[in-house]
């Protein structure tokens, strides 16, 4: 069974006596130690970097990895030599986590090492694909014009990732707001309506009756219940992190859920098709980059599938012909691919399949939330008006015996 790797973060000593810290991946801190014993880093003290505390700086960096290549790529393309590039970009204000990296990056490069594998040791910051992309630009002197079209995918994709936010975000507040009414009514309203009802001295309806036995049951046991869905949630969120099996799992159900199911798989698509065509018109080979471009595929099921495509073309197929053999590429996917291998324009044809799986993206996610909105307002005016009519129900009885 293969060993499932984690996210450590340390600090240690660079070769020259400077405490240096950052993350890597290993499959134990033994092997991470050697990894970075290989890259001069000695006394290394390691933690676990994969916990709920951890990840989320580490996100919020690398949603800023489009504006740092985008000022860097302005830079170099205006003259300015990378370290003296490093030292406008720290005067130029920013968050603190981008002066940290850069004061790292300019130690590294300073000493010799490459702007690749200065960006390798920070990989809260950058993926493999987008190092392996700034190695192709050094070694062929467009390490500006790399850049550049990194700054692009990455706007792209946040860009996507925003209109995705932006969608969800009515519904869930919506949902939100539906939720804490009816635990307001439950936990406030109905205890009082229950006091009233006892000096009746009559026996109550049975919806009204179980509605008060559901608020009695949500007062006395409320907290527990918070308590048992929180550590479900953080147990869950582990799970799908440190687990490869959890995530494949997980990934295959939700693209079999109708319209959400078609949103992940274009989305999955776009960000394919776009990595894919930004690595090879880089000058990248396609089997490295399928390889690097897999993680980029944001589902796992889709990660799985693209390492298949690089297994494929590893036997002597063209990507086309692998491709068509999954079925999560859709037919368009394939021709496109096939007519850009036969006429020598694979990034173009690539760069025109991600714009359609994007906009496709736009119209699910419209129509997602078209039937979200609705379906949401129905079922929490049927839940807060099925509380308010179990409260009244007992008055309507007595009103009508008077």
């Amino acid at each position: 069974m293969r060993q499932t790797t984690r996210l450590y973060a340390w600090q240690g000593i660079d070769a020259n006596g400077a405490r240096v810290t950052g993350q890597s991946e290993g499959r134990s801190p033994a092997l991470v130690r050697a990894g970075l014993l290989r890259q001069g880093i000695s006394n290394a003290r390691l933690r676990p970097a994969d916990g709920l505390g951890w990840r989320l700086p580490a996100r919020r960096e690398k949603a800023d990895a489009a504006g740092f290549s985008r000022q860097l790529a302005t830079l170099l393309k205006a003259g300015v030599p990378l370290l003296q590039a490093f030292e406008v970009m720290g005067r130029s204000g920013g968050d603190e986590s981008l002066g940290k990296l850069l004061t790292r990056l300019k130690q590294d490069v300073a000493a010799g090492m490459g702007l690749a594998d200065a960006l390798q040791r920070q990989p809260g910051w950058f993926d493999r694909l987008y190092c392996n992309l700034v190695r192709v630009g050094e070694q062929s002197g467009t390490l500006d014009g790399q850049l550049e079209q990194l700054a692009d995918m990455l706007e792209q994709r946040q860009a996507l990732q925003r209109r995705v936010r932006k969608a969800m975000l009515y519904p869930a507040l919506l949902l939100l707001t539906g939720l804490g009414v009816s635990a307001l009514l439950l936990l406030e309203v109905v205890p009082r309506f229950e006091g009233l009802f006892a000096s009746f001295g009559k026996a109550l309806p049975a919806f009204t009756q179980w509605v008060i036995d559901l608020s009695t049951g949500f007062g006395l046991h409320g907290p527990w219940l918070l308590v048992v869905l929180l550590l479900l949630g953080v147990g869950g969120r582990q799970l799908y992190r440190r687990h490869a099996g959890a995530r494949l799992w997980i990934s295959r159900r939700a693209l079999g859920i109708p319209l959400l199911g078609r949103l992940l798989g274009h989305a999955a698509m776009a960000r394919f098709a776009r990595s894919l065509g930004t690595a090879y018109s880089a000058g990248v080979p396609l089997l490295d980059a399928l390889g690097t471009v897999a993680a980029a595929s944001g589902a796992s099921v889709h990660e799985q599938a693209i390492l298949r495509l690089r297994q494929g073309m590893a036997n002597g197929q063209a990507l086309h012909q692998a491709m068509a053999g999954e079925r999560l590429f859709a037919p368009l996917l394939v021709q496109l691919t096939m007519i850009g291998e036969s006429s020598g324009t694979l990034d173009q044809m690539l760069g025109k399949a991600a714009s359609h799986y994007e906009e496709q993206v736009s119209q699910a996610l419209d129509q997602l939330t078209g039937l979200l909105e609705p379906a949401i307002v129905l079922i929490l005016g049927l839940l807060v008006g099925g509380l308010v009519v179990a409260m009244y129900l007992p008055i309507f009885q007595l009103g009508s015996l008077i």
